[in-house]
């Protein structure tokens, strides 16, 4: 089996999550721009070798609702050959952006991905998107209590939540390896 490996994770600032918090004026979309270009240039990257851009977004609604994986990759100048796709794990959603990149390199469904997550709860309270778990009092009293039940509490009860997180993945080992010797010569 074909063996996938992480070759860089790069992170952007965090900040409190409401309304006057640093990060508030900074748009989803725009930190993940930021993130790809920053990136690209890192590597000297070929943006037309990566596969697909997998993100996970707990609260999918609004600004970074839609597919904002392939908005993205668009607004980022990458070639238009990179798909993207966003998903939702709740809490999970990043983590498992990366476990499915992981899975479609060494099933051989591609060779270079790019996965991790994105939430701007400044912007976008968790819960914003709806949903039985929110809406439905018989589901969410039957449940673990949502913390976002009410919107004081959505907004009382985050931190560090404007967040976006990035690793990339490649196979075969080779690639990776290449990478790693050339982004090492790059001045910091």
């Amino acid at each position: 089996m074909i063996e996938a490996y992480i070759f860089d994770a790069v992170r952007t600032p965090r900040g409190k999550g409401k309304k006057d918090g640093s990060l508030h004026q900074a748009t989803p979309v725009w930190l993940l721009r930021t993130l790809l270009q920053g990136l690209q240039q890192r590597h000297n990257l070929d943006t037309s070798l990566v596969d697909d851009v997998i993100l996970g977004c707990v609260t999918p609604v609004g600004e970074q609702g839609a597919d904002i994986a392939r908005t993205a990759v668009l607004d980022a100048g990458w070639a238009e050959s990179v798909a993207g796709v966003t998903l939702s794990r709740f809490c999970a959603s990043g983590l498992e952006a990366i476990n499915m990149a992981a899975a479609k390199i060494r099933a051989g469904l591609g060779d270079m991905v790019v996965a991790g997550g994105v939430e701007s709860m400044s912007r976008w309270p968790m819960g914003s998107d709806g949903g039985a778990w929110v809406m439905d009092p018989r589901i969410n009293s039957g449940t673990a209590v949502p913390p976002w039940r009410s919107r004081k509490a959505a907004s009382t009860r985050r931190s560090s939540l404007s967040r976006t997180s990035t690793a990339c993945c490649c196979s075969p080992r080779t690639r990776p390896s290449t990478l790693a010797l050339r982004s090492s010569r790059c001045p910091s």
